[in-house]
Parts: C-alpha cells; sequence; structure tokens
C-alpha cells in the first residue's frame, strides 16, 4: 500500500468514527427532553431494583418491565426539568433532602462494599449451625391442641363437654377463636415451650401426653383449653435448610461490628446513649 493510498484509507477510518459517534451515543440513551439525554443507565438501574424487589417477595417481574420503566424514566426527567425551571433546585428543603439521601446513599454502598469484601466463609456457617444445634441438645417439642375462647365460664363448660364424651378437635372447630388452628382441630403443630407464653407453655409441659387441662388457662389472649398430643425430643433442620438464616444472622453480627468499631475509633463529642 503506498502512502497515498494509506492516507486516504486512515481519512476515511476517521470519516467513519465521526459519523457513528452520534449513534453510538443514541444507543447509551432512551430519549432526549428539551434537548437533554436521558441515559440508558438510569434505566437499567431501575429494572435492577424492580426485579431483586420481585424476586425477594416472590412476585413475578411484569413482561412489560423495560417499556413501563422507561416510561418512568422519561416522566421524571420531564418532571425534574421542570421542577429545575422553577427554581425549587435552590430551596433550603430540597437541598437538606438531598445532603440526607446522599449520606443515606453512602452509607448503603459503605455497607455494601464491607459486606462484599467480608463475606461469611462455609467454615463460618458451619460453626455456627453446630453452636445453635448444640445448644437445641436435650430439648423437647410439643404437639398440643386447643381451644381459645373468651370467657371462662364458655371454657369450663367447654370442658365438660369433652369430658362427657364431645370430641376436642369438632368442639375446637365451632368454638375456638384461634382461627389459624380451629380449621386442624385446634392443632399447634409440634413447637418448642419456649414458642409460647409462659402460662400456656408451663400448662402445656405439665400435662401427661393424651391428657387435657383440667381447669381453663388464662393468658393475654384469652381462656385456653389444652390437650397433649405427643412429645418427642427437639428436631433440628438440616443445614441446607437454615443456611440462608444463618448467612443472614452472621452477616448482621459482622455489620454490627463494624459500625461499632468505626463508632469506637471516630473523635467526637457527641455521647450516644
Amino acid at each position: 500500500m503506498n502512502p497515498l493510498q494509506l492516507t486516504a484509507r486512515l481519512s476515511s477510518i476517521v470519516l467513519m468514527g465521526a459519523l457513528m459517534a452520534p449513534l453510538l451515543a443514541s444507543a447509551q440513551n432512551i430519549a432526549i427532553v428539551n434537548g437533554k439525554a436521558v441515559p440508558k443507565a438510569r434505566a437499567d438501574v431501575l429494572v435492577q431494583q424492580v426485579t431483586r424487589q420481585a424476586e425477594a417477595a416472590g412476585q413475578p417481574v411484569p413482561p412489560d418491565l423495560d417499556k413501563r420503566v422507561k416510561d418512568e424514566v422519561v416522566m421524571r426527567e420531564i418532571f425534574v426539568q421542570e421542577a429545575e425551571k422553577r427554581g425549587l433546585a435552590a430551596s433550603p428543603e430540597y437541598k437538606i433532602q438531598m445532603e440526607t439521601a446522599r449520606q443515606a446513599l453512602l452509607q448503603r454502598e459503605l455497607f455494601d462494599d464491607f459486606r462484599k469484601k467480608n463475606p461469611v466463609t462455609e467454615a463460618e456457617q458451619r460453626a455456627e449451625y453446630e453452636k445453635f444445634k448444640g445448644q437445641s441438645v436435650g430439648g423437647k417439642e410439643y404437639r398440643v391442641r386447643h381451644i381459645l375462647v373468651e370467657k371462662e365460664d364458655d371454657a369450663k363448660s367447654l370442658i365438660a363437654q369433652i369430658k362427657g364424651g364431645a370430641s376436642f378437635e369438632e368442639l375446637a372447630k365451632k368454638s375456638s377463636k384461634d382461627a389459624g388452628s380451629a380449621a386442624k382441630g385446634g392443632d399447634l403443630d409440634w413447637a418448642a415451650p419456649a414458642s409460647f407464653v409462659p402460662e400456656f407453655s408451663n400448662a402445656m409441659t405439665a400435662l401427661a401426653k393424651g391428657a387435657m387441662t383440667e381447669t381453663p388457662v388464662k393468658s393475654q389472649f384469652g381462656w385456653h383449653i389444652l390437650k397433649l398430643d405427643d412429645v418427642r425430643d427437639a428436631q433440628f433442620p438440616p443445614f441446607e435448610e437454615v443456611k440462608g438464616q444463618i448467612v443472614q444472622h452472621l452477616e448482621q453480627q459482622k455489620l454490627a461490628k463494624f459500625r461499632d468499631d468505626l463508632r469506637a475509633k471516630t473523635k467526637t463529642d457527641y455521647k450516644f446513649n
């Protein structure tokens, strides 16, 4: 290739780049509002946020999410331009809110950065699991039924009916005001005593298997009649089943220590409570 051909080729490349530049820039924007570009990145961030929130709530992502987000982002730009035209960005209230928002965003970024750089390891998860498992050894779980009513006399009447041959389960369905268990004949499934208020758990643990309370039990919820179906050693869930909860618990612990360490080494005349 001679020098003249090389020069022509380079000129062609430069020209092509100049022609393509506006097209590439346009591809990074979703609209132009009053001469101002609305970056596609704004919509991308909003799509990610909505998607995460939907997934966390176990809800489906709308099929037209991209279109709805773009509409929202362009409308925001229209509103923002109008607010700026009216001078609202110069108001003291706006400046205070902007500073508050800036601090909140930076704080979130700080904590997210800490989590990424200090992940909960598999070894830490296993150790925490074994600790919880060790604490539960020797514990008991109870399968109990109950009927909850508002008045003591109503509870006494139901106890008399059951002693006379009436079905505990059927009376629970008809009379208990605990809607969650009433439909199941008063069954509260397997649970540890700590799951209940003290008055309830004390009466429950005093019962023999298959027995019912002879007198109504008073709690903050009303009057209970209890029937103990069974007792077993506490069942601890497998590691994989509680792994997510363990990770969340350890992340919170690490983050709390990080916050405490920052506060401890910061010079301030403010006195925390």
